[in-house]
């Protein structure tokens, strides 16, 4: 995709005012995946999301997931139609103090690790969310009302990467561990497991993974789990009884979406040291053709008032990290399977929602803050604890102040206040005030992944530089400064895993500065790109203080209400060949060469029909309309005078003028194969990870 003009256009869509005035921080559009005409489209956050689990209650649904390092910690998102979702609470505020990993203290971190793979469960009317901290075993979190407050027990025994059932008969057992699944009998206070009670349900051999979700349905135990070797797909597993025997099989498995595995480093792990400044980073461009773990695995099911079944699974998803998917479930001979009848095991990126009660589409969080409130907006998190007194947002109204310490780089400096970044486009800008910084003082608007990435503001020796620095590169810019307000941007691309920093000095004329960074997503802090607030001091002392206020994130690819060209005339080209789609006087759906005297005629121009609920229709400029004959093999994509016949395809927006067409007779994708010269199908699963594979198509407003 060409996001050159995109990003020129992301700089200027934000208002201008005076460096003098306070800005007031107007509520930007945010991702949310409903479409506002009775669809949705994947992902659900085009932020990071990370090993989701569901439940229902009543009417409400709640969505737990991952936070690891940072806090609040554990975050519970709430919804009526599984797709707008409001944030509902954090199950706790800051890890315990005692330990100094969890506070960047003695050089110790709990990067890549902290608190992971939440299961929320409802049982007599009180919730319960199980995690694992690392180091410091599973605990459980108990509340009488989603919002809180919850209290927290810690649970005995080698339990980890859980999940949780509440049986008919009382007991309670966790099912757990990677390869061999296991079961644990839970004491009913929750103290830690019956003794004696593990036994191994599953062996090695059966092709289950881990991060297990365990259902009891209709008297049968479903244990459904993810496997990342050699790829990411999804199990299940079933049986009569809880210790088993169980039968194994795939329920979901190459759905990417159309999007391969993502830029990884190759010399940086979990467990690894934290890579210092001027370490070289080695990066591994992704193979287009590639899925890895881009696929949606680990996650849960859960059944809507009306009976119908839904899945919620992650994928790895480029620089934002792991993400979050709603997918049908149908169920074939006992199986739930993810997708379509007609197309098991994929999954559509648009669909309809499954309860039309939100009328607009909504986004959890609110993104921007001018810091006016008395607390921070729940979209905050800090980078490890906070040390309480070196922030404030009273000392002075209006703006957060961080007081900086000693740091010797971004990724050590305590008192980070972050947001996951947000996709597939966007801007981070901030205003800075540096009336209180001092000699050693380092504060400004940071990228928390591991290569890290920062543009800020040093002060030695009494004068002032902005500082562009790329972990990954070793590269470093700093140029004088004298004035004590700077405004400071990130634009990324984070579907590309590009970012690049900007600055101005009046708010009105922006710089670019330093190259394009690429942002990788790695296991070493096992999360995506953060954006953060940062202020530290490398001279071993306490500093002095930062002030940041107007803080604005701009997503220009949040509003998709014009991405369906509804009543235009268009010209269509398949993404693997580049070659326009035909209507052959012959009666089928073909291709032409680019550039023919075919390619610029009347067949090869469509009208898209709105047939509402997200359902078009295409009309060829001739009049004829295009509609599947048979079972939609090669030549069954035909043209018909009479629309009465026309087929309804929902449309699957893949962003940028890219789609796919949905049948839904077929339930599968128009298609033409790239290279062997035949006729439209309507027979494709899927796009490949490159998309190439014939059945993403890319549209232009014909002239």
């Amino acid at each position: 995709m060409k996001f050159k003009l995109l990003f020129f256009l992301v700089l200027l869509s934000v208002s201008n005012v005076s460096a003098g005035n306070k800005q007031k921080v107007i509520k930007h559009k945010s991702w949310s995946a409903d479409n506002g005409n009775g669809t949705y489209t994947n992902p659900l956050f085009y932020d990071e999301f990370s090993d989701p689990d569901i439940i229902r209650v009543g009417k409400d649904y709640y969505l737990a997931g991952t936070t690891m390092h940072c806090v609040p910690g554990i975050v519970i998102l709430h919804s009526t139609d599984l797709v707008n979702w409001k944030f509902a609470s954090y199950c706790f505020d800051r890890f315990d103090r005692s330990f100094p990993e969890f506070n960047l203290d003695k050089g110790k971190t709990v990067y890549g690790q902290g608190i992971w793979a939440p299961c929320i469960r409802y049982h007599n009317g009180k919730f319960y969310v199980f995690s694992n901290i690392n180091g410091h075993g599973l605990h459980v979190y108990i509340a009488d009302n989603i919002n809180g407050p919850w209290t927290h027990k810690r649970i005995n025994g080698d339990i980890y990467d859980l999940s949780v059932l509440f049986d008919d008969d009382g007991k309670i057992y966790a099912i757990h561990k990677y390869g061999n699944v296991t079961c644990t009998q839970l004491k009913p206070d929750l103290s830690g497991p019956v003794e004696g009670s593990e036994r191994i349900i599953i062996p090695e051999g059966n092709a289950m993974g881990e991060g297990h979700h365990i259902y009891k349905i209709n008297g049968m135990y479903y244990i459904i789990s993810a496997d990342y070797s050699p790829m990411g797909r999804m199990q299940c597993a079933r049986s009569k009884n809880i210790f088993g025997p169980y039968e194994t099989c795939v329920i979901s498995a190459r759905e990417s979406f159309g999007y391969s595995a993502a830029w990884t480093i190759g010399n940086v792990s979990l467990g690894s040291p934290i890579p210092e400044e001027g370490f070289k980073f080695t990066q591994n461009k992704p193979n287009p053709t590639v899925l890895s773990a881009s696929t949606i695995h680990q996650g849960g099911i859960v059944q809507a008032e009306d009976g119908k079944w839904w899945g919620i699974s992650m994928q790895d998803f480029n620089a934002v990290g792991r993400t979050t998917c709603l997918s049908p479930v149908t169920w074939v001979d006992g199986w739930p399977y993810f997708g379509l009848e007609k197309n098991l095991g994929r999954s559509p990126r648009t669909w309809f929602k499954p309860n039309n009660s939100t009328p607009l589409p909504e986004a959890p969080y609110d993104r921007c803050d001018d810091f006016e409130g008395k607390t921070l907006k729940p979209i905050w998190q800090w980078n490890h604890n906070p040390v309480e007194n070196k922030w404030s947002l009273s000392e002075k109204k209006g703006v957060l102040r961080l007081h900086s310490m000693f740091a010797n780089q971004l990724l050590w400096a305590k008192n980070s206040l972050t947001q996951r970044a947000i996709g597939p486009v966007s801007t981070t800008s901030v205003k800075v005030d540096l009336s209180g910084i001092k000699d050693g003082d380092n504060c400004g608007l940071g990228v928390i992944n591991a290569p890290s990435a920062l543009l800020g503001i040093v002060k030695s020796a009494g004068k002032m530089y902005i500082r562009w620095y790329d972990q990954n590169t070793n590269k470093e810019i700093k140029q004088p400064l004298t004035k004590r307000t700077v405004w400071l941007r990130l634009w990324g691309n984070y579907d590309e895993s590009k970012l690049r920093y900007s600055y101005s000095l009046d708010n009105i004329t922006w710089t670019n500065i330093g190259d394009t960074i690429i942002s990788s997503y790695q296991m070493r802090t096992f999360q995506g790109v953060r954006t953060a607030l940062y202020a530290y001091n490398t001279q071993g002392n306490n500093g002095g203080y930062a002030d940041f206020d107007d803080f604005i994130v701009d997503e220009p690819m949040a509003d998709r209400s014009g991405n369906i060209p509804y009543g235009k005339t268009i010209k269509i080209f398949n993404l693997a060949d580049n070659n326009p789609a035909y209507a052959m006087p012959h009666g089928m759906l073909h291709s032409t060469w680019q550039g023919s005297s075919d390619s610029n005629g009347s067949h090869s121009q469509f009208v898209v029909v709105d047939k509402g609920n997200g359902k078009v229709n295409l009309q060829c400029a001739d009049g004829r309309y295009v509609y599947i004959a048979g079972i939609g093999m090669s030549g069954d994509v035909r043209l018909i005078a009479d629309k009465n016949q026309a087929e309804d395809f929902v449309w699957q927006d893949m962003l940028g003028n890219q789609f796919m067409l949905l049948s839904m007779k077929t339930q599968h994708y128009l298609c033409k194969h790239p290279d062997d010269g035949s006729p439209y199908s309507a027979d494709c699963q899927g796009a490949d990870a490159d998309r190439k594979n014939g059945c993403v198509l890319k549209y232009e407003i014909a002239k």
